[in-house]
């Protein structure tokens, strides 16, 4: 647990703040979602399954949230860049985070699981 908790430490603000406040966000959308470390990031799973996680894009220096299986959204805002099975929701740290996008999006990634459609 202290590898994670240093990910988000380590961080300068306001990108450290960002991402603590997306972690509280993302941890209180369901009880079955549990905070790790995996490739040197923090990753969100419901009931064991990777279903989002939490980096900062390299070019823009902006934190974002990945959904797992961004494949299966249409929504503008979520940029597939060269992956094929994720999608990103960039994030700007000077601005207040857009919370009811950010809610939909999580709601409608974990529907995902909770519908059967990803396995669990």
């Amino acid at each position: 647990m202290k590898q994670l908790d240093d990910f988000y430490l380590n961080q300068q603000e306001p990108i450290k703040g960002t991402l603590l406040a997306l972690k509280e966000i993302i941890l209180k959308q369901d009880k079955g979602i549990t905070n790790v470390l995996k490739y040197g990031m923090p990753f969100f799973c419901y009931k064991g399954k990777m279903f989002c996680y939490l980096w900062i894009h390299k070019k823009l220096q902006q934190p974002y949230i990945g959904i797992v299986e961004g494949k299966y959204f249409e929504e503008a805002f979520l940029i597939q860049e060269n992956r094929s099975r994720m999608k990103i929701m960039m994030l700007d740290s000077d601005k207040d985070l857009p919370m009811e996008q950010i809610e939909k999006v999580l709601q409608k990634a974990l529907n995902l699981y909770k519908s059967g459609i990803i396995k669990v």
